[in-house]
């Protein structure tokens, strides 16, 4: 679980991130968790975008987000998330 300061630390981080991750029509698919599994694999803050023909709310979205993929709501705002994981150590 992440504390106050970290988590105002990672949304100043997530200001300058472009949306990696758009949510539409079709809700959240198996396509859209294989992407946010490819983005977690890489960086440990993903910005997503829900886009106006989402039949989910921001607020259902992270819920599923980050139950499925094991991560942690930093930010909703308006039609805009942020999830953080950590990277796994290195072998």
């Amino acid at each position: 679980m992440l504390k106050g300061k970290e988590k105002r630390r990672l949304r100043a981080l997530g200001n300058g991130l472009k949306a990696e991750l758009w949510v539409g029509k079709d809700g959240i698919s198996d396509g859209t968790l294989q992407s946010l599994e490819n983005s977690f694999n890489t960086k440990e803050l993903v910005k997503i975008k829900l886009q106006e023909s989402s039949p989910l709310t921001a607020r259902e979205v992270a819920d599923i987000l980050s139950r499925k993929s094991a991560s942690e709501i930093v930010q909703i705002i308006g039609s805009t998330l942020l999830l953080y994981r950590e990277l796994p150590e290195p072998e």
